[in-house]
């Protein structure tokens, strides 16, 4: 297969590539930060397999993005509605050569990788939905559907330059929409299909590991100026003024998170902490590059806002959102979407016009319809074909024994044995 090299007439910007190669490595790293976050907020006998979870889509979304999802993604364009699965299928036509639409001044197999380490955390974002019941195997086909069939549209509707969403106007900088909307209404639909866990209110609020959680935080911080600034595609002012923001709303969000806590008569708690800095780096995705720092501040404040009010309705319903995905990342990239098209630069609401606001409204329920449809049809299909579900002996033994053979406590052989019958029994 061709894999053209750059040559002497190439335009290539060597700060653009060195920046690029680095905000591919710091976004890389947002994984592992969350399988710790993830981690921390289950139960100690399911924390390897909470934290695989995560750490297994380096692997498997790596193969798929690879062999077909690149392509389905930025391939050449059905309609605005898919790419052609061939155009870059193994990394046809994907070289050291830019690419004269997506990658003018890098070399076109880095923005392959760029990309590619949004398509592995997007699925691994899902899994706090459904912690501590899913089985492993079910779960490994689930997020291999969930990528061919629900992120590689939506990364092409909104990125791509023929992309039906793009073409309309939306703006998602660096993925509100296609990677926080789509995981969060997934994991929505994944917690109904799965259903709650056995005595789950019981366990809600279980947090085994704080300094887990902390230092998940402190690596999807770090990892998510990658994520932002990485998206202005080059070392330029897009990318500083989105690192900017990024941290401002993060921390608004941070503080606005505490005050609530302590507003409902509770006191400040390093969880709370931590789940609004996340929250505020969520709802400033999709602006991060349109907007100055006073809205992005806005943003973090508003997004935690509507995140702490999403979790608390929650906790009095039975849906078993296991680590509030839904009211984390799909309340927050809501929030950070209709936002963006507010205080958009030139074209934001606030600037006297409508149409992009619009076009976002009719954007967001296209997108929250098609994934919560295609999510709940790919469990469905999930479940039947491998099941998703743990057996009860499984769920009340761990994930980590029962679907690992691993754990953080040394277990006798024959305790689990005895265990595994009595529960059968």
């Amino acid at each position: 297969m061709p894999h053209p090299s750059a040559t002497s007439t190439d335009v290539l910007n060597t700060a653009d590539i060195a920046w690029m190669l680095t905000a591919s490595a710091f976004v890389l790293l947002m994984t592992p930060g969350l399988s710790f976050f993830y981690g921390g907020m289950v139960r100690p006998k399911n924390l390897i397999s909470t934290m695989l979870q995560s750490f297994v889509a380096l692997g498997v979304i790596s193969l798929v993005w690879y062999f077909v999802g690149f392509s389905l993604a930025y391939g050449d364009s059905w309609n605005g509605l898919i790419g052609n699965p061939l155009t870059f299928a193994m990394l046809r036509n994907v070289g050291t050569a830019p690419h004269p639409t997506l990658s003018p001044a890098i070399p076109f197999v880095l923005f392959f990788a760029f990309q590619l380490k949004f398509a592995i955390i997007t699925p691994a974002l899902i899994t706090g939905s459904f912690a501590e019941r899913v089985r492993f195997k079910g779960y490994l086909a689930f997020i291999i559907l969930f990528c061919l069939f629900i992120y590689c549209p939506l990364a092409h509707w909104t990125w791509h330059p023929e992309g039906f969403l793009r073409k309309w106007g939306v703006l998602d900088f660096a993925g509100g929409t296609v990677v926080h909307i789509s995981a969060g209404i997934a994991a929505l639909a994944g917690a109904m299909v799965l259903g709650p866990r056995r005595a789950h209110r019981e366990t809600a609020f279980s947090t085994p590991n704080v300094p887990f959680v902390l230092l998940g935080t402190g690596l999807l911080w770090f990892g998510w100026f990658g994520f932002n600034a990485g998206s202005a595609l080059g070392a330029n002012e897009m990318a500083a003024l989105s690192f900017v923001n990024t941290n401002l709303a993060s921390a608004a969000a941070l503080v606005v998170w505490m005050l609530l806590e302590v507003a409902r008569g509770g006191k400040p708690t390093a969880m709370g902490a931590c789940i609004g800095a996340v929250v505020g780096l969520v709802a400033i995705t999709p602006a991060a590059g349109y907007v100055d720092y006073g809205q992005s501040i806005l943003i973090g404040v508003v997004g935690s806002a509507v995140s702490f009010m999403g979790v608390n309705w929650k906790n009095r319903t039975t849906l078993d959102d296991t680590l509030d995905v839904f009211p984390c990342h799909g309340l927050g990239g809501i929030v950070g979407m209709l936002l963006t098209g507010v205080f958009a630069a030139k074209v934001g609401l606030v600037n006297g016009t409508a149409t992009v606001f619009g076009y976002h409204l009719l954007g967001l329920t296209i997108v929250i319809v098609y994934t919560f449809a295609v999510s709940w049809a790919l469990l469905k299909l999930t479940d039947k074909l491998f099941g998703l579900r743990v057996k009860v002996g499984d769920e009340e033994l761990g994930l980590d024994l029962s679907q690992h053979e691993e754990s953080i406590y040394h277990v006798d052989e024959e305790f689990e044995k005895t265990y595994r019958k009595e529960l059968v029994s």
